[in-house]
């Protein structure tokens, strides 16, 4: 599990992410990646057009990413789209990096 230590620690202290990701393998045993669609100093945007929006793996490495970073990971998507209630789930638990906005 990839772990850092976080800011202003004092040497020595060792306190892991709760966060983990597993990585997927393409057929050649190539770590799967994800890049947002637009980057900023602050966050990272993933825009999305659909009707329902689920918990993917897209989502899951790019909040990853952007809790690495110390961004945010902001997701844009139209008014009428429903959220899976796993990704509500996932949203609670990251509420500091993952942020859903409409369009």
């Amino acid at each position: 599990m990839p772990t850092r230590k976080r800011k202003g620690m004092a040497p020595g202290a060792n306190r892991e992410i709760r966060m983990s990701i597993n990585y997927r393998y393409t057929k050649h045993q190539v770590a799967r990646g994800s890049r947002a669609d637009a980057e900023r100093n602050d966050a990272l945007f993933l825009i999305k057009n659909v009707s329902c929006l689920r918990l993917t793996y897209q989502i899951r490495l790019l909040t990853f990413r952007a809790d690495e970073t110390g961004r945010k990971l902001v997701i844009r998507i139209p008014s009428i789209c429903v959220i899976h209630s796993t990704l509500r789930e996932f949203q609670k638990i990251h509420s500091k990096v993952v942020r859903l906005e409409s369009m």
